[in-house]
Formats: C-alpha cells, sequence, structure tokens
C-alpha cells in the first residue's frame, strides 16, 4: 500500500521489517437491521474494520481478532509515516514472522458495535441526525459477533481458520464458536472467562458510578461543540480498570514508593507519588481517544457476559461448538483467573473437544497477554502452525 504523502523536511520511519507498515482503516455499511439480544435492533449500522495479508484463493486463511474493552480495530501497523505515531494496539502479535503470520493469513479486526472508533456507537448519529447517547439500545457480546458475521458476508468470508482475542476479546472469540460453529476452525482464548464474576462486574460498576457522577455527563447528553464531555468521570474509570490489568508485583517493581519529582514529602494533597502521575496519565490520555457513553455501554456488556446465556448451561452452550481450541491463562491476572480459565477448559473437555490449555507464569498481571511477546509468539504461533498442519490435506 503507497504510503502517505510526506511534507518537505520531515523525518521519515524506518520500518521494522516485520512491521505491516502504513495501513488504512475502512468502514462497512449495513442496510439490514441488526437483531440485538435486549429484543431491540439497529436499523442500520456501520463496522470499521483493517485488514492485513492476503486473503488466498480458498478464501481459507482468514484469521479474526477480537479487541478488548479499550482496543479498536488498529491492531497494528501505522496511519502515517510519522515516527512519532504509535503502532496499532497489538502491533507485536500481528505482521510477516510474528504470531498472526500476515504472509500466511489474512487478518481482520474491526471496532465493536457500540464502540467509538468508526463503529455505530452512542456517539453515532441515529436516524433523525442527533447523537444516539443513552437511546442507543443495550448490547451484549453475543451482538458485537452477530455484527461480525455481517462483516465477513461483506468480505466473502464463508469461515475462519481462527478467531482469537484477550479480555473481552477472548468472550467474543468463544462467543463466535457457540452462535456460529459452522463458521470457526480455531479458537483462541487468551487471558478471558467464559463468564463474568460479581468482582468483574463490581469494578465495572466503579467505573461507572465515577461516569454518572461527573457533572458534565448530562446523562449521556453532552454531545455538541458548547459541551464540555465529561472527562474527568471517564478518566477516573479508566484509573479504576488500569489498576486491575496490573499486578501487585508489577506496579512494586515499576513504581514501589517512588516520589514524583519530589526527594522528601510535602504532606499536601498534591501528587506525590510515582504511580499517582502515572493512574493520572493513562486516565487523561484514555479521554482522547475514548467516549465514556461507549465505555458505559462495553462495561455492561462485559458485566451481562455468561457464555451459557440462551441455552440453559454451560455445557450445552459447549456442546454447540465443533471448533478446536486454545485457553491461555496467567498466573498474576487476578481479572480474569486460572479457575475461570480452567472453568473453560473442563467444560470443553466434558463436550470432548480438542483443546490445549496453558497456564504462563507471568507477572505483569492481566496485560501479560500483550507484554509477554515471546510467550505468546510461541504459543499462539506453535499452535497455529498445527492447526494449519490439521487443515493441510495429506
Amino acid at each position: 500500500m503507497p504510503l502517505r504523502d510526506l511534507l518537505p523536511g520531515r523525518r521519515v520511519r524506518r520500518y521494522d521489517p516485520r512491521s505491516v507498515g502504513v495501513v488504512d482503516r475502512f468502514e462497512a455499511h449495513f442496510a439490514e437491521p441488526l437483531l440485538l439480544r435486549s429484543g431491540a435492533r439497529l436499523e442500520t449500522f456501520t463496522l470499521a474494520y483493517e485488514t492485513y495479508g492476503t486473503l488466498n484463493t480458498r478464501r481459507d486463511n482468514a484469521i479474526l481478532i477480537c479487541h478488548a474493552l479499550s482496543g479498536d480495530s488498529h491492531v497494528a501497523g501505522y496511519y502515517t509515516d510519522d515516527p512519532e505515531e504509535k503502532p496499532g494496539w497489538w502491533d507485536d502479535a500481528v505482521g510477516p514472522g510474528k504470531m498472526f503470520d500476515t504472509s500466511q493469513y489474512f487478518v481482520i479486526c474491526s471496532n465493536v458495535i457500540g464502540g467509538c472508533r468508526g463503529s455505530t456507537g452512542p456517539s453515532s448519529p441515529a436516524p433523525d441526525g442527533r447523537p444516539y447517547a443513552l437511546r442507543f439500545p443495550v448490547i451484549t457480546i453475543a451482538d458485537m459477533v452477530r455484527a461480525q458475521t455481517a462483516l465477513l458476508q461483506h468480505l466473502g468470508i464463508a469461515r475462519l481458520f481462527a478467531v482469537a482475542g484477550g479480555s473481552m476479546g477472548g468472550m467474543q472469540a468463544l462467543q463466535w464458536a457457540v452462535d456460529f460453529p459452522d463458521q470457526v476452525q480455531n479458537v483462541l482464548f487468551i487471558a478471558s472467562t467464559p463468564v463474568s464474576s460479581a468482582q468483574n462486574i463490581a469494578f465495572n460498576e466503579i467505573g461507572r458510578q465515577a461516569i454518572y457522577a461527573d457533572p458534565h455527563w448530562q446523562r449521556g447528553n453532552y454531545y455538541g461543540k458548547d459541551r464540555p464531555n465529561p472527562d474527568p468521570g471517564l478518566a477516573v474509570a479508566r484509573m479504576i480498570g488500569h489498576i486491575t490489568y496490573m499486578s501487585e508485583q508489577s506496579l512494586e517493581e515499576k513504581f514501589g514508593r517512588r516520589l514524583q519529582k519530589k526527594d522528601q514529602l510535602t504532606y499536601t494533597f498534591e501528587t506525590e507519588f510515582a504511580v499517582e502521575s502515572y493512574l493520572h496519565y493513562q486516565g487523561y490520555k484514555f479521554t482522547e481517544r475514548f467516549d465514556a457513553n461507549s465505555y458505559l455501554y462495553i462495561t455492561r456488556a462485559l458485566d451481562y457476559y455468561d457464555v451459557s446465556q440462551g441455552y440453559g448451561s454451560m455445557a450445552a452452550a459447549l456442546g454447540r461448538t465443533t471448533a478446536d481450541f486454545l485457553v491461555v491463562s496467567f498466573s498474576s491476572d487476578w481479572l480474569y483467573t486460572r479457575a475461570q480459565a480452567e472453568m473453560l477448559v473442563q467444560g470443553l473437555k466434558q463436550a470432548e473437544r480438542r483443546v490445549e490449555y496453558e497456564h504462563v507464569e507471568a507477572s505483569f498481571g492481566h496485560d501479560s497477554f500483550l507484554v509477554e511477546v515471546e510467550t505468546m509468539e510461541r504459543l499462539v504461533g506453535d499452535y497455529l502452525r498445527r492447526a494449519a498442519a490439521r487443515q493441510s490435506p495429506a
């Protein structure tokens, strides 16, 4: 894909040979209604998406990567040649020779329905031209997946070689296998859970309450050039969430009790500790790219997640699957725990599905799946190679 035109004298990024380089974001518009689990429906909707690699002539090498709460379709590469631009959120994972090898696979990532990075969500215009705000219907993980099936049809792909994701992305990957078993060959379920726990729901509710308490939220009606966004509330919500993505060990190793720009305590309520400054930065950086109402909707979808919903039991839901599974958990992940992963593994084994389970010793908490690059490349890359060998004719 050609690079963007550069301004005279501008520095040029030197790409790693395993980078996908400069990429484009596309939008697929759907005129058919999207029927939702709640009984509501969206008469029309849009999904933003990106693709990497080449779809082969058999159209059987497609991998769908599903993103987590704060992610979007920009999983890898860059939008410009600006050397200051940061790459996609899982850039270490997608590219030639990487775990999702774009010299072998056609990789797709879309922004979820309800999001705020190009897909239809509460900040999008409703049929009357005004932003949906809280008129947007409540969504579920299953609704996100159903919208993605429309995208796959749009791309002319009948069956995915694999669907993969960490955190909320893992929930989507599992839901694909349950709701659309004929369309998925392999599932990569990473640092996720088949059912949200009371603790998961509790942390999400604290984040939502921070947004509700922001006077600028205005019950979701803050859109418009003369209305300030509820950035302080969203920043606090992000700070709360970010703590759950790390481990006590990683926080201690990164910050400990180190002071920020001072060598002694001031005995004030100024920002004194480095960990405080870090959380403030993470919170307000998040407000530059995310919509507060989307945060409300997506965290509610996380709360609702239970793979057994609509099927009576987890056993019945998993009994619908035909895919092979790789399940990965991390020792320091206290958001989505080893016990939650093993619950899925046991259910899949009882359903007599092919499942490989890897529990990884890692100190970075929930974010280990993004940080433990070499370990993930080995586990995922090896699994995909074995899966491809099983698929190939003798």
